[in-house]
């Protein structure tokens, strides 16, 4: 029996053994921090597409919720909350079929048009131009408004720009008065036409340009309201038209955009489901969702060539995770559940973001209600908040904080041949209190990592965190179970000395808070 159990417990150490892991060494630099993690990098986008605009943010008079007028109101506390910076609009392949004067005036008095990109759906243009700025003033956001350049004319930009930002007297700024709007709002986000390569024209690169420089010269700058325009940039991999683009226009634009999606198969025939999916799938997910990394590096060395002191930004304005739509549902909606997973996905891109916030000082996921990867779902007056909505929420002390640089080298997460990353890592510095915030995504689902962290430069005597994770990466909120992926107070880092010490569980985002007091 002696014997027997000396086997076993032989036998369980040796196990152990095989498990157990070499801290990971990790160097965090804030000796000299300079330069910026933009806010505006967790920006939203909120398109006319299914009921993001129609029974998201906008209600019936009857809906039994908050509001103001009809804008759902406890949409805007939970959006106040994570303090979205920004919120771009009308679209989307919606912009470029969108005439702005048709959402003006006597609402009753508007005339209804056909959504032919999303569902074919009619729409009676009671949300336009005023209720989405009075969106975005209920929020505490800036505006950021994708002007139609496929099916528009350069007159009507520039008279919307006119109407939104022109205070001397005309006849523009005479309609905006009567339609109750005597100040300008001064609108500074200003996009010139969206995927000018596909659903808003099916330009050339060199085409467009062209129309770029042209739209862009007759949208002007009114007082005190400087535009920074946005000009429609690559699809993924589209490297010769961000050195097209740059090229020929790139003196003349505040930003240019960058469009990619996450495909959990990589295949837009068949996408995969937003809720069952095996580790195989998600690991593609994963895989696919790392390619961000590699596009904004080529896409930054390519602007880099024309604008070495990366005057341009970045503009990521549509990114996340696109999943077939949810069974029974519209298949023009777009509506899909969200799970661990997204979380996940998110949480690694706005660590990509935030560690080349030199050239990406803009971006918007897609998108924010009942669309996409979504951060609130919706069933008549019920509300929830995903998985996705809780990563910003723990992200958004990165806004306007000092970029820390993070060197590691992540152990891999393996499935068959085949093998990703596991972990990756930003790092910022609170520019008011000098709070240092560390984000964590540790991918694989199977194994703890642990980190042995040297901070050069950084004061520290207390570490704090908060943690995002679930039993299975397909756990979802549901409206049954609003609450079951959820921030949880995280225990798992500790101070050794000097070190930090991190014990990273499987699939999770981690954000810690390291603080310094002075006696």
């Amino acid at each position: 029996m002696r014997k027997k159990l000396f086997f076993i417990a032989v036998t369980v150490l040796t196990v152990q053994a095989c498990f157990a892991q070499t801290p990971v060494s990790l160097i965090i630099d804030g000796s000299n921090p300079k330069t910026i993690i933009s806010r505006h990098i967790y920006g939203h986008f909120s398109e006319h597409l299914g009921r993001c605009i129609y029974d998201g943010y906008w209600v019936t008079d009857s809906m039994n919720v908050p509001k103001k007028d009809r804008i759902r109101l406890d949409i805007v506390e939970a959006l106040k909350k994570i303090k979205v910076p920004n919120l771009r609009w009308p679209g989307g392949c919606f912009a470029d079929e969108y005439h702005w004067r048709d959402g003006i005036g006597p609402r009753n008095q508007r005339p209804h048009m056909v959504n032919t990109n999303w569902g074919g759906v009619s729409e009676d243009n009671s949300f336009g131009t005023h209720e989405f700025l009075e969106l975005c003033e209920l929020i505490g956001c800036e505006p950021y408004i994708a002007g139609n350049v496929g099916s528009g004319t350069v007159e009507e930009m520039a008279k919307w720009v006119e109407y939104l930002n022109s205070d001397a007297q005309s006849t523009m700024t005479e309609i905006r008065k009567q339609n109750g709007r005597d100040k300008p709002w001064r609108v500074k986000f200003w996009g010139v036409g969206n995927e000018s390569w596909g659903c808003g024209g099916n330009m050339t690169a060199d085409f467009y340009a062209d129309q770029y420089k042209r739209y862009a010269t007759y949208a002007r700058n009114y007082h005190d309201a400087p535009l920074y325009r946005i000009a429609s940039g690559a699809n993924s991999s589209d490297y010769n038209w961000t050195d097209v683009l740059m090229k020929n226009a790139g003196t003349r634009m505040w930003g240019l955009t960058l469009h990619h999606y996450t495909l959990p198969t990589g295949n837009w025939g068949r996408k995969g489901s937003a809720t069952s999916f095996d580790e195989k799938e998600y690991f593609n997910t994963m895989r696919n969702c790392l390619i961000m990394e590699e596009l904004v590096t080529r896409h930054s060395t390519i602007m880099d060539k024309y604008d070495p002191a990366k005057r341009v930004a970045l503009v990521v304005d549509e990114w996340g995770v696109w999943t077939e739509v949810e069974p029974g549902t519209n298949p023009g909606f777009l509506y899909q559940q969200n799970s661990l997973r997204d979380a996940l996905v998110a949480g690694t891109t706005l660590n990509i973001f935030n560690n080349h916030c030199e050239r990406v000082r803009m971006a918007n996921l897609a998108q924010t209600i009942n669309v996409l990867q979504a951060l609130v779902l919706t069933r008549g007056n019920q509300m929830l908040l995903t998985p996705t909505y809780h990563v910003f929420d723990l992200y958004k002390v990165h806004q306007d904080a000092k970029w820390l640089p993070v060197n590691f080298n992540s152990p891999d997460y393996v499935i068959e041949d085949r093998k990703i990353p596991a972990v990756n890592i930003s790092a910022s510095q609170d520019t008011a209190t000098g709070a240092v915030h560390i984000s964590f995504v540790n991918l694989d689902p199977n194994k703890k990592i642990s980190f042995r962290s040297n901070l050069i430069g950084i004061k520290w005597q207390t570490v704090t965190g908060q943690i995002l994770t679930s039993k299975k990466l397909t756990d979802v909120n549901s409206f049954e179970n609003p609450n079951n992926v959820r921030i949880t107070p995280f225990t798992g880092a500790r101070k050794e000395g000097n070190e930090l010490i991190v014990d990273l569980p499987p699939q999770s985002v981690v954000v810690l808070e390291l603080k310094y007091v002075p006696n």
